[in-house]
């Protein structure tokens, strides 16, 4: 057992290593055999690695792990886990398998190409016993590699590695010793880790929704996605190629009027967004937006408990979730833009349009300019929910917000008739008049 003093890289290999009771196997694919070359780097690798294996070329890999799932995918890494744990079992169990806790490592990864076109991306997994002869359990994550080149993002996956093998032994029995140890020396600056799924006795008291959201609390992510359809996926599954309307808000109201009133909303800027791509026919998809961070500078930031109501309640109605890191919308299409180049648009009120506006955003050097060129930089559009002129008052009072003025109809206030005094409302009208805010219509019957 090693001591509880945090270990590096090279000490982590080595002390699984020199553990007698752990042995397995590596099959890596796509980012060299990094995690493995630690094992073997360190000394004493004959006490842990009883294979090590890599099937780069594709009708090799399919030989061994069937056709048919696209090559970086949870479908094929599966299949490279349940191969390599059946063939450890076949060959090992009738001499080690009384002593021994076995474990597989996979991956199958993206790293960077040579000319820096393709998503740097990968699925890991792990497959291990925790004392010899017990069932076996799963970890299956996700990664974004976030380094510029090829060579530093194998050796970030090398990193990740060792600490997952570590981490399952050694680290398992507290949800967030176990995250910690997986982040060391490589989370967040190098690898953001999106999605993680656990299976097995191990896990049972674990709840995977939060420790979905420890993953974004914790800095290892920029968002999650939440479905209400069916199993978790990474958000890149979620919005790859497709055109894409975020409804941030704070939905502290759970119930299930209020969550119809939210998908309503929702629903009106799909219907916008469709109707303004016209023929083009292209997919579209609607997430609300939750974030981690408080929503003002001065309130706590939201705990784990609270999260999850409030992303439970928007599931329950229909609607899908990506919870973000950070609260500011410019963070939120950067994170979208990664994954599609379709039109990104923001369908919120007008109370979360003033803020957004408002925001002194001190933490950027050109301020509110930059936060506004950052948001609008790639094909992005606000359409901007009418209010009800006492909602609005009543809003605006309580958000000490001031210089606005409006014209309404039949009590309902339109971005188009609202107006803010100079200097700023200069840049309002800006925003108006070249479409980056676009108006909806009053709701009919109003």
């Amino acid at each position: 057992m090693p001591s509880a003093k945090k270990l590096d890289t090279h000490h982590k290999a080595l002390t699984l290593n020199l553990d007698p009771s752990t042995f397995g196997s590596f099959a890596e694919i796509g980012a060299g055999q990094e995690v493995a070359r630690w094992f073997l780097l360190v000394g004493a690798a004959s006490g842990t690695v009883a294979k090590t294996i890599s099937a780069y070329d594709k009708e090799v890999s399919d030989d061994l792990y069937g056709s048919g799932s696209r090559y970086v995918s949870k479908q094929r890494l599966e299949a490279m886990l349940d191969n390599e744990w059946t063939q450890l079992l076949t060959q090992l169990s009738k001499t080690r398998g009384q002593q021994t806790r076995f474990f597989c490592f996979v991956d199958t990864v993206s790293a960077r190409n040579f000319a820096g076109t393709n998503d740097a991306h990968g699925w890991i997994g792990l497959r291990f016993q925790l004392q010899p002869g017990s069932p076996p359990n799963d970890v299956l994550l996700h990664v974004n590699l976030r380094d510029a080149s090829s060579v530093l993002q194998q050796q970030a996956i090398g990193i990740l590695g060792v600490n997952l093998i570590f981490a399952a032994f050694y680290e398992v029995q507290i949800q967030e010793s176990f995250l910690e140890g997986l982040a060391q020396d490589v989370v967040a600056e190098r690898i953001e880790i999106d999605y993680i799924d656990l299976r097995g006795p191990v896990f049972e008291s674990w709840d995977r929704r939060a420790l979905l959201v420890q993953l974004v609390r914790a800095g290892l992510a920029e968002a999650v996605f939440f479905s209400s359809k069916g199993s978790t996926v990474p958000p890149t599954e979620a919005l790859h190629n497709k055109a894409v309307v975020l409804a941030p808000g704070y939905f502290g109201h759970t119930d299930a009027s209020h969550s119809q009133i939210h998908l309503r909303l929702l629903a009106s800027g799909i219907h916008e967004l469709q109707e303004e791509l016209g023929e083009t026919k292209s997919a579209t998809a609607g997430f609300f937006c939750l974030t981690v961070a408080p929503i003002t500078p001065n309130e706590p930031a939201p705990e784990v408990p609270d999260l999850l109501r409030r992303i439970d309640a928007l599931l329950a109605a229909g609607g899908d979730v990506l919870l973000f890191r950070q609260v500011e919308l410019y963070h939120m299409t950067a994170l979208v833009n990664r994954h599609t180049k379709a039109p990104v648009r923001f369908v919120a009120g007008l109370s979360l349009m003033i803020r957004a506006s408002e925001d002194a955003y001190g933490n950027l050097e050109g301020r509110r300019l930059e936060a506004l060129a950052r948001l609008f930089a790639q094909n992005v559009r606000i359409y901007v929910y009418p209010m009800t002129t006492t909602d609005l008052r009543e809003w605006l009072k309580g958000a000490s917000s001031t210089g606005w003025e409006w014209t309404e109809t039949n009590g309902w206030v339109s971005a188009s008739q609202l107006r803010h005094s100079p200097p700023f409302g200069h840049l309002f009208a800006y925003l108006l008049a070249s479409n980056f805010l676009v108006p909806m219509r009053v709701p009919a019957g109003s």
